[in-house]
């Protein structure tokens, strides 16, 4: 029976399914996006410690796991690639956030049970080829942030941390190193910021292919160019103040991070 209905929803996605066309993108300003963090921050207070649960488990994690692959690889010289492009996941993780919101908005309970429930509905697979998309794109960051070391630094074997450091501050290549690796990181991330700002919620909420969420979400980002490139400064910041509270702040700022993209997501897209 549970097939039955699964078949018949699955049918129906196919036939009533949006296209790019039939979605519309707004204009925003600042002051929608200060708006979007009040609210993010109104959702995070009505369950913080689901919220947190999650974020002190899953996100540090998933970090230290790369973390020891990177020591365990004798890669070193990813660490930081490693670390920073693993907020390339961070739209995939915001899914439950995403869900939370969605929930209190429609008057339901903030519960895992309903921000889990896509996984039993047609938007599973959008939000999956979604999902493969941005690991692909962080592979590809770790890909070129190789190349750029191996084209500045060759392919002598790195010595300790301490040593690596020392050499990326003191010497040319270090520096080149540093001025490339963040030039090349800024487009990876503002090309990550265009794919997965309005896909991901996108896809959750209505019945969208990933081709046609990710399409969606790069023309809410070319039209409102200057006011979501606000939105990543003001999201680097935050992470920054999180990540200097050793890592423990993220488990506030993840979240909030999280629940205001629906809101932004809610006041960029119209349907």
């Amino acid at each position: 029976m549970v097939d039955l209905v699964q078949r018949h929803d699955d049918k129906l996605f196919e036939e009533i399914s949006l296209s790019p066309s039939d979605i519309r993108v707004r204009k925003i300003g600042i002051n929608d996006l200060w708006d979007a963090l009040g609210k993010g921050y109104d959702d995070f207070s009505a369950k913080p410690l689901t919220a947190l649960y999650l974020l002190a488990i899953y996100y540090p994690l998933g970090a230290l796991l790369f973390t020891l692959f990177a020591f365990d690889q004798e890669v070193r010289y990813l660490l930081f690639p490693l670390v920073a492009g693993f907020t390339l996941f961070g739209p995939i993780v915001a899914i439950l956030f995403f869900g939370f919101s969605r929930s209190r908005e429609q008057g339901e309970a903030m519960s895992l049970r309903h921000a889990l429930r896509f996984v039993h509905s047609a938007s599973f697979a959008p939000i999956l080829a979604l999902s493969v998309l941005m690991t692909a794109l962080y592979l590809f960051w770790l890909y070129v942030a190789e190349l750029i070391y191996y084209g500045l630094f060759g392919t002598i074997p790195v010595g300790s941390i301490g040593d690596f450091i020392v050499e990326l501050f003191t010497t040319q290549s270090g520096w080149l190193l540093i001025a490339y690796g963040n030039f090349v990181g800024f487009l990876f991330a503002f090309a990550a910021m265009a794919l997965s700002l309005v896909s991901f919620p996108l896809a959750l909420d209505r019945p969208v292919t990933s081709i046609t969420a990710a399409s969606v979400s790069v023309r809410a980002f070319t039209e409102n160019k200057l006011v979501l490139g606000a939105w990543g400064v003001i999201v680097v910041a935050l992470l920054a103040v999180g990540a200097a509270m050793l890592l423990i702040g993220l488990a506030v700022v993840l979240p909030i991070l999280g629940h205001a993209t629906w809101h932004l997501y809610r006041k960029l897209v119209e349907i």
